[in-house]
């Protein structure tokens, strides 16, 4: 205990440099935090996958569309338990800052593959038999302050217009990481649309997703998909629905690299900060160490002050840099930029790392320091003039 009492003594001995190495240290260690958060979220959305769904496209690329009868024979193929379809819409909701993902999708059957959305039974039912209804995830709906029964106009890009929608459920997520920012409708909608004004593009289907009987014959049911439409006008990929979002992810992987190692720069910046606190430290009162020594006390106890110091500095400021990454993350979330992502919450691990960032910080701010105070000779020490 006066072991204890001694070095927390020492700690706050320097009242301003002790507070601004700590400042220091908090934002360092919420920022680190905050960024691992930020490449957890951007595997949000794929971790969530199911193993039971796939996807497959166009084997050139998501720009380019597969014809709808393609369903039927994807659905004749052993171990697929149902077939659905969705359409990327990408209009823009009053102004190109409002961006959330829209999807016309196949109103019968689409959501019961997605039992992590949760509806009342009544809207969803309302949904299916409204053409120009649609459903909007709880994130989304609050984003913008709608409610069951807002009309909600939408500018078309890919399909121009201008497009009403009439919101009829309003679905919530099982758990947090399911996907609550997105906005569905009626495929038939703008398909009889295309009909009317562009024949030629009509009954063409994005992606079809596919839930299959057996998760564990996903690569089977893959090649025999491909192969059915091999050599076909639009030769298909089909892929596991988690495959399909990593390969989002991928696409972003420079930054989220740049954003790993950004997180780790922090760290070793405010290691260099804290090590030259320490030094100064070490170098004003060896004095007191070099008369430690002559009453007795051995190297490592004198090392073990200043170790001690080190790591008392270091774990106060992360302690109080992980308890505000919990506000700010919380904050970040609910703002627009934090939208983007599926989820964004720091997890356990995250909160690990925190800690042993900030043990590493005490340990090697320490070294230099505590080995030179643990060596420094009775006479040369008494002799000092810090």
């Amino acid at each position: 205990m006066f072991y204890l009492k001694l070095i927390l003594k020492n700690v706050f001995r320097a009242k301003l440099r002790t507070g601004l190495t700590l400042a220091g240290l908090v934002i360092a260690v919420m920022a680190f935090g905050l960024l691992q958060t930020v490449v957890d979220a951007w595997f949000a959305g794929a971790n969530a996958s199911s193993n039971a769904r796939m996807i497959t496209r166009n084997a050139i690329s998501l720009v380019f569309p597969m014809p709808a009868y393609y369903r039927e024979r994807i659905k004749a193929i052993p171990a697929v338990k149902s077939v659905s379809h969705s359409q990327w819409f990408g209009g823009i909701y009053k102004e190109p800052k409002n961006f959330f993902p829209q999807f016309a999708v196949d109103h019968e059957n689409y959501f019961e593959m997605f039992p992590e959305f949760l509806f009342k039974p009544e809207e969803l039912l309302a949904f299916k038999r409204d053409r120009q209804g649609a459903v909007v995830g709880r994130k989304l709906a609050d984003q913008f302050g709608w409610k069951v029964g807002d009309t909600v106009p939408i500018r078309g890009t890919i399909f121009p217009g201008e497009w009403q929608f009439t919101i009829r459920a309003i679905y919530d997520g099982r758990d947090e990481v399911a996907l609550t920012r997105q906005f569905y409708f009626h495929w038939d909608y703008i398909n009889e649309w295309l009909k009317k004004r562009f024949p030629r593009r009509a009954d063409q289907i994005g992606v079809f997703n596919i839930e299959v009987s057996d998760p564990t014959r996903t690569a089977e049911v893959a090649r025999a998909i491909d192969a059915e439409f091999k050599n076909s006008l639009a030769e298909t990929l089909t892929e596991t629905e988690k495959a399909f979002q990593l390969g989002f992810v991928a696409q972003m992987e420079t930054i989220v690299l740049a954003i790993r190692v950004v997180s780790f720069v922090v760290i070793f910046i405010i290691m260099a900060v804290v090590a030259n606190t320490m030094a100064m430290t070490a170098r004003e009162r060896i004095v007191e160490y070099a008369t430690l020594k002559a009453l007795g006390f051995s190297p490592r106890f004198v090392a073990g002050l200043v170790f001690g110091e080190a790591m008392m500095l270091s774990l106060i400021g992360a302690g109080l840099g992980i308890l505000l990454t919990f506000p700010v993350a919380a904050g970040f979330a609910d703002s627009p930029a934090g939208a983007i992502f599926a989820a964004f919450k720091v997890n356990g691990m995250t909160v690990w790392m925190q800690w042993a960032c900030a043990i590493v910080v005490g340990l090697v701010a320490a070294l230099v320091p505590g080995w030179r105070s643990a060596r420094i000779r009775i006479v040369e020490g008494l002799r000092h003039v810090g």
